[in-house]
């Protein structure tokens, strides 16, 4: 999988958040090298970011996520005419917000490490209704010719177990055809009988053609099964949640610029100006 540097203002219009959704604790599953962590705890917001890729080598993934960067642009040049443009305008404004949101990321992850939690579908290392709001952002449904439906179904209920209020996830394509997911519908309707009923709704964001719709599981009402052990508490494992912040108070990088970091501490590979 890559590891993606999505900003915040991306994630603000992909999930069609407003201030009110950002009042509570907010997960986001899988966070990858994304900026929206590093933004939000700067605006005072309660949120904390997994992904299997934390229990890595984090120094790296700042350099990883540049790569990708930069990979793409030669990749949005050449096929611009294969997205669309209405919310980027072009693809230079495209590259600078993913550095910005990389320089970002790289900073929060060195700062506030205990914000970057390792875990990974379809077991995370939180209790259940841990969050008011959980976001995840192109795996599920994304990368349907890969992960199989059972694999989105146990993904999908836990995703709704560690969410009090909501689940948003987007997009509802995959990313090789632009097409739907095949099984959403099937999907929903079991999600539901189970107790989490979803809707779909259409966002002013698109990049991927089709792809702007985010899919809201409502789980004000959903309980874990009856008998099912809770997960995240068992102080053997060492993860009795692991995100209880303390971060409100200010937020600026290493350098007390709100997270530059300089080429040199990223191995000496550059970064785009």
């Amino acid at each position: 999988m890559l590891v993606s540097a999505r900003s915040f203002a991306e994630y603000r219009a992909m999930f069609a958040l407003t201030d009110r959704d950002l009042t509570g604790r907010v997960l986001d599953c899988p966070g990858g090298a994304a900026g929206f962590v590093a933004e939000a705890g700067r605006r005072g917001v309660d949120a904390v970011a997994v992904d299997p890729e934390y229990a890595g080598e984090r120094g790296l993934l700042g350099v990883r996520a540049l790569r990708e960067v930069r990979h793409k642009h030669a990749d949005l040049v050449r096929d611009a005419a294969r997205y669309l443009w209405s919310w980027y305008g072009d693809p230079g404004r495209y590259t600078r917000m993913r550095i910005g949101a990389a320089r970002s990321f790289a900073a929060d992850l060195a700062a506030r490490p205990e914000r970057y939690v390792a875990g990974s579908l379809p077991r995370l290392p939180f209790p259940d209704r841990s969050f008011d709001l959980v976001l995840s952002s192109h795996l599920l449904f994304s990368y349907g010719a890969r992960l199989d439906e059972d694999f989105h179904l146990a993904a999908l209920l836990e995703l709704a177990r560690v969410a009090r209020r909501e689940v948003r996830l987007f997009p509802v394509v995959q990313h090789t055809t632009d097409l739907r997911y095949a099984p959403l519908e099937r999907l929903r309707g079991v999600l539901a009988e189970r107790g989490v009923p979803s809707r779909l709704d259409r966002v002013r964001y698109a990049f991927q053609p089709g792809g702007d719709e985010v899919l809201v599981l409502c789980c004000t009402d959903h309980r874990a099964p009856a008998g099912a052990p809770e997960r995240g508490g068992d102080p053997r494992a060492g993860v009795v949640d692991p995100v209880r912040w303390r971060h409100r108070e200010g937020d600026t990088g290493p350098d007390g610029e709100g997270g530059h970091i300089s080429s040199s501490s990223m191995n000496g590979v550059p970064w785009w100006k």
